[in-house]
């Protein structure tokens, strides 16, 4: 078999499998902070977490696809290992910033949430004050 081929094999089996695991964690953990920023709402939570998933994987997997056309032919076996390194080191940069801008999306959302919820004042107003 080709090494190319073998190369190609390689790099969709450990990109898709890490694809999926991200996901897959940023889904577990992320729904937990989605109802905290959602005010406990869980199937909005829920909802929001599904979509969130579904677009990591379409731009990820997107990502994956586009990347596996190669430079040329590999002839040996460092030549697998070199091309290897190179795209799947690329394959997870990109999962490590689709991850920080997931976050810090939320983060910016919970933010919002927390300074809506400080201005609203905690006891109504007793009685008016004059000038």
């Amino acid at each position: 078999m080709d090494r190319t081929v073998v190369a190609y094999v390689i790099y969709l089996i450990v990109s898709i499998a890490l694809t999926v695991w991200v996901a897959r964690t940023l889904s577990r953990n992320g729904r937990i902070f989605l109802a905290d920023v959602l005010r406990g709402n869980e199937k909005l939570a829920e909802a929001v977490n599904h979509l969130l998933v579904v677009g990591f994987y379409l731009v990820n997997l997107g990502f994956v696809a586009l990347y596996l056309s190669g430079d040329g032919t590999i002839e040996d076996t460092r030549g697998v290992f070199e091309a290897l390194s190179t795209k799947l080191g690329v394959v997870l940069l990109v999962l490590g910033v689709m991850h920080l801008a997931n976050v810090y999306v939320l983060n910016r959302i919970r933010r919002r949430g927390a300074m809506e919820r400080e201005q609203v004042p905690p006891v109504a107003p007793q009685d008016w004050v004059r000038a």
